[in-house]
């Protein structure tokens, strides 16, 4: 499956860092950004994460949550989260038939000729009304979190 406009997001739960669970539901009512990104502390990772977070007041203003999600475990969300005092909150998709599974952002890529299951760096932009209002994907990280947030301003 993949994301478009219009859609709803599958209710699929995520893990946050303390182990509890946290569902596109949770966020029923309100502007929700949920970010996929490959791997905690990478260089391009811990930007886009330090974007997001440095952004977190004005997203707050905006009305819109945020959510960063990778298939890194709780444990090592909870170290990157500490190590570079994010304020962005993050959530877990580890298991198969996650939602970046379902929302085709866990794919097949490939890299010196080997072939690998990896996270497609991607943002989706959902409306109070639960329904999906912009999609990113693939993303680059220079100024997109700031992008985003006038996209979730103009909501």
């Amino acid at each position: 499956m993949s994301i478009a406009p219009g859609d709803s997001l599958p209710d699929i739960a995520l893990t946050r860092p303390d182990g509890t669970a946290v569902r596109p539901a949770d966020y029923a009512g309100q502007k929700l950004v949920l970010f996929f990104y490959p791997k905690d502390d990478t260089p391009g990772c811990t930007t886009e994460n330090l974007d997001f977070s440095a952004l977190s007041a004005d997203f707050t203003k905006a009305g819109t949550a945020l959510l960063g999600i990778s298939k890194d475990p709780p444990k090592k969300h909870e170290k990157f989260i500490a190590k570079h005092g994010l304020t962005a909150p993050l959530a877990s998709d580890p298991e198969e038939g996650g939602l970046s599974d379902a929302l085709g952002f866990w794919t097949e890529k490939s890299m010196y000729g080997r072939s690998y299951m990896g996270m497609v760096r991607s943002t989706v932009l959902v409306g109070a009304d639960g329904k999906v209002a912009q999609v990113w994907s693939p993303v680059k990280v220079k100024g997109h979190a700031a992008e985003v947030l006038e996209a979730a301003k103009s909501l």
